[in-house]
């Protein structure tokens, strides 16, 4: 599988490391009254999709950068790579 890394080009995917789903970067709140609740189910509980899904990737081999690939889990189509950084920046 091949990843297109926004700044350095196409890249064999064997250069990365899957960290999981990207939706692990929206911690929850450890002030919020059910801070207990939430890190569980941030922690445990996760999602197993068919189709589209943005996972996290680590250029472990490369530039150290860490990516949201959005993948096609049957087909394993990459159809968008995007920096982490500038995901978690549009988020807030």
């Amino acid at each position: 599988m091949i990843i297109h890394h926004p700044l350095l080009g196409p890249r064999d995917a064997s250069e990365f490391v899957y960290l999981g789903d990207a939706s692990l970067m929206n911690r929850p709140n450890p002030k919020s009254e059910t801070a207990a609740d939430d890190f569980y189910s941030y922690q445990y509980l996760r999602d197993n999709p068919m189709g589209e899904h943005r996972e996290l990737w680590y250029h472990e081999q490369g530039d150290r950068s860490w990516l949201v690939v959005t993948r096609n889990t049957l087909t394993h189509d990459i159809t968008k790579v995007e920096l982490a950084r500038d995901v978690a920046r549009a988020q807030k």
